[in-house]
């Protein structure tokens, strides 16, 4: 079950962060975008890593205040502790 989890866990990361990439890539130019409640949405269930690792690598939302305390929040309001804290309570 935890390998499962673990699993959702990565597959949910590399979305958030292709979903950020898409938004970046959305921004250049005049197409509809993600909306920011989506991308944080995607940290608060648990992409929290791939959407860090987006905003680092492209550039993208990290002058933006609000969405960046938002992000913060919801980092530290994850479920993926809860996973960790299982993971290691298991081993």
């Amino acid at each position: 079950m935890l390998q499962l989890l673990w699993s959702l866990w990565i597959v949910g990361n590399v979305v958030t962060l292709l979903l950020y990439g898409f938004d970046k890539w959305r921004s250049r130019g005049d197409g509809r975008r993600v909306p920011e409640r989506t991308l944080l949405w995607c940290i608060g269930l648990g992409g929290l890593l791939g959407a860090w690792l987006a905003m680092s690598w492209f550039r993208h939302k990290t002058v933006k205040q609000p969405f960046r305390r938002w992000a913060v929040l919801w980092t530290v309001l994850n479920p993926t502790w809860l996973l960790v804290w299982m993971s290691f309570r298991t081993a």
